[in-house]
């Protein structure tokens, strides 16, 4: 049987993403970004992304297959992510997605965001060991995850209780009264910063969270640790070293990302560990991983930049997976779920 052309279309937050793939051969991912449209607003307006995905996906969609050099009719699956992100922005992709494969007759499959993630590391490094451990690591998301099986055996061991590590970037860059999104502009300060200069607490590592809390994480506490040191600095007159509390910060973050994959992968006897989601683009966190990776003579996988982001390659080679392993489409009636749990791969019947 030869490798299975997916079209996959991701529309969980801020990006309009049109993929396809043969297998694990990527043969087209465009993406279409809203960030502009909610920078005045400092986050994500779930209903002014909703309209950007009305407006990006049919001609994000067109350049897609150009790129690929095929039809449409040629694709032998449509797979859409169901779930979790925003509801409204959610809906749009999915909705798309219905029509091709009702007016193609071609099977859908209604998949997990989180875990496209996972999955789109495949098409660089090729299949993933089984079993590995995932840090995945986003503006609204902060997992671990172990993997057994891409398509039907994924397990959260640890997640945030609070904040996201990509939402406390995005909020420590509003108080050093930075730009958003967050993120990029942080990891580029903090470079030419002291990671030592300030010692920003490292949250649920003390002795008793750790007993009910070992693998999860919390960054409000650093968050809001950071607007205090920066509230007393100018209160009492004094300049705000933005660079050194930019890498500071930033190293918090690590710091905590990195010790507990660490541990996780040890204590699950796991020798692969993946790096994914957007925030897996910054640096320190990369160059922090892969060296205690190292240290613990772990394996360490990441994908390129371009694909830690939000893109519809993720979502495609995932529904490849699951079309190669023989998985049962999702039926057309399916919805979109905000909250769809990591463990459900794949959405297949309305709840």
């Amino acid at each position: 049987m030869s490798e299975p052309l997916v079209l996959g279309i991701e529309s969980s937050c801020d990006e309009t993403g049109i993929g396809i793939v043969r297998g694990t051969e990527l043969l087209a991912s465009e993406v279409a970004s809203s960030v502009d449209l909610h920078v005045r607003f400092g986050g994500v307006v779930p209903e002014v992304a909703s309209r950007a995905h009305l407006e990006a996906i049919v001609p994000a969609l067109e350049r897609a297959v150009t790129t690929a050099g095929i039809e449409l009719n040629e694709v032998d699956a449509i797979a859409v992510t169901a779930g979790p992100g925003l509801m409204g922005a959610l809906v749009v992709g999915l909705a798309a997605a219905k029509a091709l494969a009702a007016s193609l007759h071609k099977p859908l499959y209604g998949l997990n965001h989180l875990v496209g993630h996972v999955g789109v590391d495949v098409l660089e490094h090729g299949p993933l060991p089984k079993p590995c451990l995932a840090l995945l690591v986003s503006g609204g998301h902060t997992s671990l995850l172990l993997v057994r099986d891409i398509t039907s055996d994924v397990v959260e061991i640890g997640a945030t209780i609070d904040d996201a590590a990509g939402e406390a970037y995005d909020k420590v860059a509003r108080v050093l009264g930075l730009p958003y999104p967050g993120g990029p502009v942080i990891d580029a300060l903090a470079a030419n910063g002291n990671p030592a200069a300030i010692r920003f607490p490292r949250g649920l590592t003390s002795p008793r969270d750790l007993e009910q809390h070992r693998f999860d994480f919390s960054f409000s506490g650093l968050k809001t640790s950071v607007a205090r040191w920066v509230e007393t600095q100018k209160r009492d007159g004094k300049d705000v070293p933005i660079e050194d509390v930019a890498a500071s910060f930033q190293e918090a973050v690590a710091d905590v990302l990195t010790a507990k994959t660490i541990d996780a992968a040890q204590a699950y006897g796991v020798h692969d560990v993946l790096l994914g989601g957007g925030v897996a683009a910054n640096s320190r966190l990369r160059a922090l991983l892969a060296e205690r990776c190292a240290s613990a003579n772990l394996d360490l996988r990441s994908p390129s930049r371009d694909l830690c982001t939000d893109n519809g390659a993720m979502i495609a080679v995932l529904g490849a997976a699951c079309v190669s392993a023989g998985r049962e489409p999702s039926e057309l009636t399916i919805g979109a779920d905000s909250g769809l749990p990591v463990s459900e791969v794949q959405l297949r019947v309305r709840a």
